[in-house]
């Protein structure tokens, strides 16, 4: 016996052949488990899932018309409300502009019938003091006729004083009648009638009473005829201002020492002593 066969040995004991066989396939067994259940190729199929919501082409393309639709709607809105303020705005500034035109249009009525009842008025008082005037006139006319036909001894100026002063007959009659017909009738410049005159408008109506066409303007009246000294002027002839080719107003004698003009915008168709603006010359058609 060995000297040694006392000592307990520090080696495990062995074990037998056949546990270490089932050890091993156990722990074979156990090691298959994990490499099976750590293999994904090998994992169990998840038997749970979860349906996630379908979006097909007919869902899609609904969602986007409807949000276009939506889109274009409130688009539409916006502009008819747009398009209706611009309106109420246009409709309001019509109103406002109609409004002023209407009110400048009733101030400018009102304010014509205003000058036209004035002009009215003072053409109805001109027409008075005419008729008193004419009538005075006439009965001096007749009165002066009287003395000059008495009267053989009188000088140049008085008898042509006394010319002058005698009764207009015939066509001298029918242009001093219508002369002194128009005293009172407003002065405007380029009127020829019947109720406004220039100077010689008036002329150039007065003749065509007795049937003498003149021309239009003074400077050419002043030329037609021959010349009349103004101490022997005759009921009927023209009176011109300034030159007899260029003469810038004109006048029709009357008798009695008085003409009938249309004078200036202030006086209007007049009738005035001769003494009242001494004219230039005469000229003498009929």
């Amino acid at each position: 016996m060995s000297h040694t066969a006392h000592i307990p040995s520090h080696r495990k004991p062995r074990r037998s052949s056949s546990k270490l066989a089932l050890r091993a396939g156990v722990a074979g067994g156990v090691l298959s488990t994990i490499a099976v259940a750590a293999s994904p190729a090998q994992a169990e199929p998840v038997t749970e899932t979860i349906e996630m919501p379908t979006l097909t082409n007919v869902d899609l393309s609904g969602a986007l018309s409807s949000a276009v639709a939506a889109s274009a709607e409130a688009t539409e809105q916006d502009a008819l409300a747009q398009e209706l303020r611009a309106q109420e705005d246009a409709a309001a500034a019509k109103a406002a502009k109609d409004a002023k035109k209407a009110k400048a249009e009733a101030d400018r009525k009102a304010e014509a019938e205003r000058k036209a009842k004035e002009a009215r008025e003072a053409e109805e008082r001109a027409r008075a003091e005419a008729r008193e005037r004419a009538s005075r006139t006439a009965e001096r006319t007749t009165l002066s006729a009287s003395t000059g036909d008495s009267d053989s001894g009188s000088s140049s100026s008085s008898a042509g004083s006394s010319s002058s002063s005698s009764q207009a007959t015939g066509s001298a009659a029918a242009i001093v009648n219508f002369a002194r017909a128009q005293v009172g009738d407003a002065y405007v410049m380029g009127a020829t009638g019947p109720n406004a005159w220039d100077c010689s408008g008036l002329v150039q109506a007065a003749y065509r009473q007795a049937g003498i066409d003149l021309p239009r303007v003074s400077g050419s009246q002043s030329s037609m005829g021959r010349s009349v000294s103004l101490d022997a002027l005759q009921p009927g002839d023209i009176l011109y201002w300034g030159s007899r080719s260029g003469s810038y107003h004109v006048a029709i004698y009357v008798g009695g020492g008085n003409f009938v003009g249309a004078q200036n915008p202030s006086t209007g168709v007049v009738e005035r002593s001769l003494d009242y603006d001494r004219p230039s010359g005469a000229v003498r058609i009929l």
